[in-house]
């Protein structure tokens, strides 16, 4: 049984959500419990643009809780290491109050916040949060007590292969996530959407549909309209179904860059960076430049020192390879974890102009 219910903080709020977990928490809980309640409004980070306040019934919600209890095999007790602001984090503490159990804080110490749940366990991290886990010093234990959950859920961003093969290889039960703030969250996992959920590629662009979906977005009629095509949602996501139906996202459509007349998908050559060890994180963007037209730079975060020429090595076809690099301790981030891209586009500017 989940504990009392705390009293809302004078800072929480639905529209949009906002304030600490425990005052989101008491507010979710009063407004799944109300007769009928007014959508809820979760302010995106803008990692792609310009931010947008998503209008989300409870229907929706709850259709996604339960489709992701059933995915997993049924209710447990979620591990809260995400901001509860951004969807992620209040679907973890929304799945809480539909499965009615408290949600765990993590504090830092994974075996702690682990050694904590009662009975089925799961937990929601960006990439990162993995690549960090797996490759940081001294995170034996925090990986062992990861495999004892029963299923970690990643999203938010792409997930390479091989880290998620190294973490499977130690024992972690990974599920990789698809979806946005439009669709709740994840609706499509390890490539499979969930049920009641449909997934289409139209002109290579990812498009789903399904009793997950927003409302719209608030005060935005015009984007509203333009983010749905006769009931289906345009993602700006490029991506495949495979022979067995299977989706693969390949990218954000305006991650194309075009460099000297080719081509280059920035999600694929920054999947390829990561191959080396030393790097944590990679982003890859095009820089303007007068004879390429624009210029494929590879921004990473490394523990290690990373060469040029080591990381074009990584790249196939060679045409991609990047032709700068720009190595941080650290990439800008959003509030919510992100890499701000618009940030990171700026600073490699920046360091292309100074040579």
């Amino acid at each position: 049984m989940p504990s009392p219910t705390p009293t809302p903080t004078p800072t929480s709020s639905l529209r949009p959500v906002a304030g600490d977990a425990d005052g989101v928490l008491a507010l979710l809980r009063e407004w799944d419990a109300a007769a009928d309640p007014e959508p809820l409004v979760v302010a995106t980070s803008g990692s792609t643009g310009r931010p947008k306040r998503v209008v989300l019934s409870r229907d929706a919600l709850r259709a996604s809780a339960r489709a992701t209890h059933e995915r997993l095999g049924g209710p447990g007790q979620w591990v809260l290491g995400l901001p509860p602001t951004y969807v992620a984090g209040v679907q973890v503490l929304f799945r809480s109050v539909v499965a009615g159990t408290d949600p765990v804080r993590h504090d830092g110490d994974w075996v702690e916040t682990v050694a904590r749940l009662r009975g089925r366990g799961y937990v929601s991290l960006v990439p990162t949060q993995l690549v960090r886990l797996l490759r940081g010093a001294g995170t034996r234990s925090a990986v062992e007590a990861l495999a004892q959950v029963d299923a970690v859920l990643v999203g938010g961003g792409p997930l390479d292969a091989r880290v998620r093969a190294e973490a499977e290889r130690r024992g972690v039960r990974v599920v990789q996530t698809y979806g946005m703030s439009e669709t709740c969250g994840g609706c499509v996992y390890d490539g499979e959407p969930l049920d009641g959920v449909e997934v289409r590629v139209r002109d290579g662009e990812v498009q789903l549909r399904g009793p997950v979906l927003f409302d719209g977005y608030e005060d935005e009629p015009e984007r509203s309209a333009a983010a749905l095509d006769d009931g289906w949602l345009r993602t700006d996501d490029l991506g495949e179904l495979d022979a067995d139906g299977r989706l693969r996202v390949l990218g954000r459509a305006d991650d194309v860059i075009i460099s000297g007349g080719v081509n280059v998908p920035a999600r694929a050559v920054a999947t390829a960076v990561t191959a080396d060890a030393a790097v944590v994180e990679a982003e890859v963007v095009g820089v303007p430049d007068e004879e390429w037209g624009e210029l494929v730079t590879a921004v990473v975060e490394a523990r290690e020192p990373v060469t040029l020429a080591g990381v074009r090595d990584l790249v196939e076809p060679r045409a991609w390879a990047p032709r700068r690099l720009v190595v941080l301790e650290q990439l800008p981030r959003l509030a919510n974890g992100k890499p701000d891209r618009l940030a990171i586009r700026a600073l490699a500017a920046r360091e292309v102009a100074r040579g």
